[in-house]
């Protein structure tokens, strides 16, 4: 499972290796897929429906800063407590989110990566299964995503592992932040950062770390400003 494809390293990193994303696409089906149905495959326990959902919430895996903007707008909207500020300040800061961070290019979708070989890693093992309907290269064309329950046990394994834990706590801030939104509305609230939507075609999507620290930086300035105004 030491195989590697071919993604481009920003910085020089060496570039993600086919398990990675795997156990990224593992850790997704768990945390955030729907409950399986009759329906469905006889092994299947949970799904992901929309391949731009989980392409969506991929990009937040794989891009801490994006996520920690993410956390500092839910605090400042009031829909989570202002403690998961210190969660945010830890994804720009700490070292190992940083080690996590493989970008995505942009197509006309948005952040968009070929999830088959990675997909098929988890299909080989038995983990994860795939249902394809519909004409490729059609609108109607739709990918649905299946955890098994080989793969359900494995997910559960994962958070054990000293290393590989870093997956499972990362997911529980993805699932938080995308909730119950269909793949279109993630996606849009991803096009509303202005450096994700004017990277060009085909390009890596550059990380926003310094705008986050700048958001930081004027919530210091405006309890620093209030705080004066009260002893006045």
């Amino acid at each position: 499972m030491a195989e590697t494809i071919e993604v481009a390293a920003a910085d020089g990193r060496p570039p993600a290796t086919r398990t990675q994303h795997a156990i990224r696409l593992l850790v997704l089906l768990a945390a955030c897929g729907e409950l399986a149905t009759p329906a469905d495959p006889a092994e299947a326990v949970k799904a992901i429906r929309s391949e731009l959902r989980l392409q969506a919430m991929d990009f937040w895996m794989r891009n801490p800063d994006y996520l920690a903007d993410e956390l500092v707008t839910l605090v400042e909207a009031g829909e989570i407590q202002a403690s998961f500020l210190d969660v945010a300040w830890s994804l720009l800061n700490d070292p190992e989110p940083d080690l996590r961070w493989y970008p995505m290019p942009r197509w006309f979708y948005g952040a968009y990566e070929q999830l088959d070989d990675a997909f098929a890693l988890l299909e080989t093992y038995g983990l994860a299964t795939l249902k394809r309907t519909g004409r490729p290269g059609y609108k109607s064309q739709r990918n649905q995503f299946f955890l098994t329950r080989a793969g359900a046990s494995a997910a559960v394994e994962l958070a054990g592992e000293p290393i590989l834990s870093w997956y499972t706590k990362q997911v529980k801030l993805v699932k938080m932040i995308a909730g119950d939104d269909n793949g279109q509305t993630l996606k849009d609230r991803q096009y509303q950062q202005a450096t994700y939507a004017g990277t060009e075609l085909g390009l890596d999507i550059a990380p926003i770390a310094p705008h986050v620290r700048q958001r930081f930086a004027g919530r210091h300035t405006t309890t620093a400003a209030s705080a004066a105004g009260g002893r006045a």
